[in-house]
């Protein structure tokens, strides 16, 4: 069974799959004619990714309604527009699986595959989910730079890198937004989360945001 098939497949938090179901159940208004997704939501992007973007969790209305991450909110909006400006993705709308957005050396995962209440998770859930991430790191041999989206998922990089026993980053990763740090030929990148909480109050700017995805696009093209 693949990494994706396992996440799909996976219900260690009983907490989350529960709140999933019920999402998916109850819907939200707008999508009620919709069919929810209502499981984890697997990595989306090709097996060899140059570029890795790591995000928090998927949306209640969002990925777990489109079954694809960063997919059905205003946070995927902001995403995939900077993807495909910087030629990390072949259109700059997700809509959901089968509308033919395809990303160019890049993929996107979670630090966490399923919805969570508030979109709080908790320390535990966190912790049984890492192994997915370490997975797919261990099989990313093209991998040159991993883009960090908030801090919960930049720490969540960090701990599944560690428990790879990686080469250690040179100097010691602090979340802001703007951070760079390299460890060998990886370099890890650290933006604020593209939450209308973060958009709305001006926290985090498009210029600041595709400045990231410059650097981004400046260090895979530099490094392939």
């Amino acid at each position: 069974m693949s990494v994706s098939e396992r996440i799909v497949a996976c219900r260690a938090c009983p907490r989350l799959a529960e709140h999933c179901r019920e999402v998916a159940r109850v819907k939200r208004r707008a999508y009620r004619d919709e069919d929810y997704w209502g499981k984890p939501v697997p990595t989306f992007g090709g097996p060899q990714p140059r570029l890795l973007v790591v995000g928090l969790a998927p949306g209640a209305h969002g990925a777990n309604r489109t079954g694809r991450v960063f997919t059905g909110d205003a946070s995927g909006e902001w995403l995939y527009r900077a993807l495909h400006l910087h030629g990390f993705a072949n259109r700059a709308e997700s809509v959901r699986d089968g509308d033919g957005l395809r990303l160019i050396g890049a993929a996107i995962n979670n630090v966490l595959r399923c919805a969570p209440p508030q979109n709080k998770p908790t320390r535990e859930e966190l912790v049984r989910c890492r192994p997915f991430l370490e997975a797919e790191i261990a099989s990313y041999r093209r991998l040159r730079v991993v883009l960090a989206l908030g801090k919960i998922a930049f720490d969540g990089f960090l701990k599944a890198w560690a428990a790879l026993d990686r080469e250690p980053f040179q100097e010691k990763p602090a979340f802001a937004h703007g951070g760079r740090f390299t460890s060998g030929r990886i370099t890890l990148l650290a933006s604020y989360h593209p939450s209308r909480q973060n958009t709305n109050t001006g926290r985090l700017t498009r210029p600041m945001f595709d400045g990231t995805f410059a650097l981004a696009r400046a260090l895979v093209d530099a490094g392939s």
